[in-house]
């Protein structure tokens, strides 16, 4: 149990603001905390905006920490692919890939952990057999591997850049050109640690193969893809050619766009799909080849933004 003094530079200072400043939780952690009768000031329950005395004791609570671990749930998921040694699956948009802080369930691999069961441990307790991933908005296919043996083959392709994978992406605008490369190193931004930019003072090799499939009314569909995997690749290389993933709240922020007659149509994620997926089986060394059409959501962009002939 944490007890804390209060020095005489905090005097007059509120509650919530000195432990946050303390202790290094949030404003809000702090706030739940006073909130659930944790956090106890002279010895009796205390409240946020409590103005502080030198010389006074505080005393922390904290709940006991919750194990983490993969609990399946029985979310809707289309597998393309199954055996002992992996599994091919459609991620849905707005579906995060494992748990983590914010998400603890609802992700891919607590369906994955109730429709296939056993995954492989490397990566366990909240990673189990991932070797790729999407992000949240992205859709489309990956594998995950249910064996360890089978996470190591596939983890080698993915490294040694043999694994196929083709992404169709609804742009802003239409690039002058028919098809181009996109070589610009990615790294982490400076002025936000969320995001990542190709003028990062750290960065990595990024680069990026496109084709323009479609010209649209102010945008257009482009097939991609990837010769290097830097996180958020995609959408930070268009970005920087100022033509940004439509629905991209990150890098874009064009989430809608005016159609004939005024009609607004409001882009409800980031118009990025993963619709090819091909690699070596890891235990009999077959090629694999999926691939995924456009989702709904896509789909209904695509056809409102279509440029009659």
């Amino acid at each position: 149990m944490p007890v804390l003094q209060v020095p005489q530079e905090a005097q007059g200072q509120r509650l919530d603001v000195f432990l946050a400043g303390r202790t290094g939780l949030s404003r809000w952690q702090i706030k739940r905390l006073i909130q659930e009768g944790r956090v106890l000031l002279r010895g009796a329950r205390a409240k946020a905006s409590q103005r502080l005395r030198a010389g006074q004791e505080i005393e922390l609570h904290p709940p006991e920490p919750r194990p983490w671990e993969l609990l399946p749930q029985p979310l809707p998921l289309r597998i393309l692919y199954r055996d002992e040694h992996l599994v091919v699956v459609e991620k849905p948009p707005g579906m995060v890939v494992y748990p983590a802080p914010g998400h603890p369930d609802g992700t891919l691999l607590n369906a994955l952990a109730y429709h296939v069961g056993r995954l492989a441990s490397i990566g366990a307790p909240l990673r189990p057999g991932v070797v790729h991933r999407l992000d949240k908005d992205t859709s489309g296919l990956m594998v995950v591997a249910l064996r360890d043996e089978a996470y190591r083959g596939l983890q080698r392709q993915f490294k040694d850049r043999t694994v196929g994978k083709l992404y169709q992406v609804l742009v802003s605008g239409v690039p002058r050109a028919k098809e181009g490369v996109i070589e610009r190193p990615i790294g982490r931004a400076r002025w936000q640690r969320k995001k990542f930019s190709t003028r990062a003072a750290r960065a990595r090799e990024a680069i990026t193969h496109w084709r323009l499939l479609k010209s649209l009314r102010g945008a257009s569909l482009l097939e991609v893809h990837l010769q290097t995997g830097r996180t958020h690749q995609i959408r930070v290389h268009f970005a920087s050619l100022g033509h940004p993933v439509l629905g991209d709240r990150l890098y874009g922020r064009k989430t809608q766009l005016r159609l004939p007659g005024g009609r607004i149509l409001k882009i409800p994620r980031q118009m990025l799909h993963a619709s090819v997926l091909e690699f070596t089986h890891p235990a009999d060394g077959q090629r694999m080849h999926f691939e995924s059409p456009l989702p709904q959501d896509m789909q209904e962009v695509l056809r409102l933004l279509q440029v009659e002939d």
